[in-house]
Parts: C-alpha cells; structure tokens; sequence
C-alpha cells in the first residue's frame, strides 16, 4: 500500500470511530445534553469567527487602484519596452560600417 492509502484507510478508521463515540454520547450518555450544546456552540463559533475574519481582511486591505491608474502604467511600460526594442534594432555606427565593407 502506498501511504496515501494508508493514510486514507486511517482516517475513515478515525471518521467511523468519531462517529460511533458521537452517537453513543448523543443518544446514550448522561451528557448528552452538554455534548449538544457544546456542539452547537462550536459550530456557531467557528461560523461567526469565519465571518469576523472576512470582516477584519475586508477592512484591512487597502482599497484597488482605479483602473484608470493601471491602464496608464501598463501604458507607460507598453511605450518603454517599444523603445527598448527599437533602440535594440537600430545598428550602432560601427555595425553600419562593418556591413557596408
């Protein structure tokens, strides 16, 4: 067995046994009422934490640039990669000599 496998094989053993512990504490345990509530607690919390930090990232992170802006720089870096490439196609003096010979 690869371990991939292995490790899939125990995690359905951990799912199967968490699900037989949470059943019979549920259905046939003096706690039953307690394991619910915490339950439900967990749940609710870990749904409105999710939210709180959507809620935080949203009002940390910088607002995007206007598109207006991007579209100047990519136009400003369009007009100067242009000129590079066509300073690069222009022969120097001394390439212009070397061919003519």
């Amino acid at each position: 067995m690869h371990r991939d496998q292995v490790v899939g094989a125990l995690l359905i053993l951990v799912a199967v046994v968490g699900i037989v512990i949470y059943t019979w504490l549920i259905f046939f345990s003096a706690w039953s009422l307690l394991v619910l509530q915490l339950t439900a607690f967990i749940a609710v919390a870990v749904v409105l934490g999710i939210i709180g930090w959507v809620g935080y990232a949203l009002a940390t992170t910088p607002p995007p640039k206007p598109i207006e802006e991007i579209e100047k720089e990519v136009q400003k870096a369009l007009e100067e990669i242009e000129k590079q490439v066509s300073s690069e196609e222009q022969p120097s003096g001394e390439q212009r000599r070397e061919g003519s010979t």
